[in-house]
């Protein structure tokens, strides 16, 4: 891409991520937008990786693009989405000054816990100190459920969200399946149909 193509469009990048951020504005962070920065180019599939000492009884699931990124938690513990590999999986994209993310707070609190290991939330901070993200996670006892600290807005922009509260549901292949607003209701449904296979 030309050099001023590509200056234009992060231009309206940020605009628009801008104007998204101060819809659901509470709090003197309401216009922070993290800077641009280039995302890694993720790989499309992991290796397969043999059982040290022994054969593997079967093959880790191929890692998707999708995820292919690692980071760290509010906690500061190392996060990798190729982990979840094979899995549903929901990103849910909050900051900690918005009125909506707190309300779906309660949903994600109550349901994540029982599909942990079918269908995890993984919770993406942004928009926020990191001082606000934990208070918010205390608040609203997340603290079981995976939160990665992302103030530089990496994944933001990897995912290509532009305002919270954003999830991301990904199927089985990491294949994106949803991208946008669900409430209570609607995000236990998608949790339980994913959950069915």
């Amino acid at each position: 891409m030309p050099p001023r193509a590509a200056s234009r469009l992060t231009a309206a990048v940020l605009a628009a991520t801008l104007a998204a951020a101060t819809a659901c504005a509470a709090g003197p962070e309401a216009g922070a937008v993290p800077p641009a920065a280039p995302a890694a180019a993720p790989s499309d599939i992991a290796s397969p990786v043999a059982t040290p000492g022994g054969p593997t009884s079967a093959p880790p699931a191929a890692v998707p693009a999708t995820l292919s990124f690692t980071g760290k938690t509010l906690d500061g513990t190392a996060f990798s989405a190729a982990d979840l590999a094979g899995r549903p999986v929901l990103l849910w994209f909050w900051a900690p000054w918005c009125a909506t993310c707190a309300s779906q707070a309660w949903t994600v609190a109550e349901i994540a816990p029982a599909y942990r290991d079918t269908v995890p939330i993984v919770g993406v901070a942004g928009l926020g100190e990191q001082k606000a993200m934990k208070d918010f996670v205390t608040e609203f006892d997340l603290a079981g459920t995976t939160q990665i600290d992302d103030r530089k807005g990496a994944l933001w922009r990897r995912f290509k969200v532009t305002e919270q509260s954003t999830f991301v549901v990904l199927d089985r292949t990491g294949r994106v399946v949803h991208q946008g607003f669900l409430d209570g209701e609607a995000l236990t449904r998608q949790v339980e149909t994913l959950a069915r296979g």
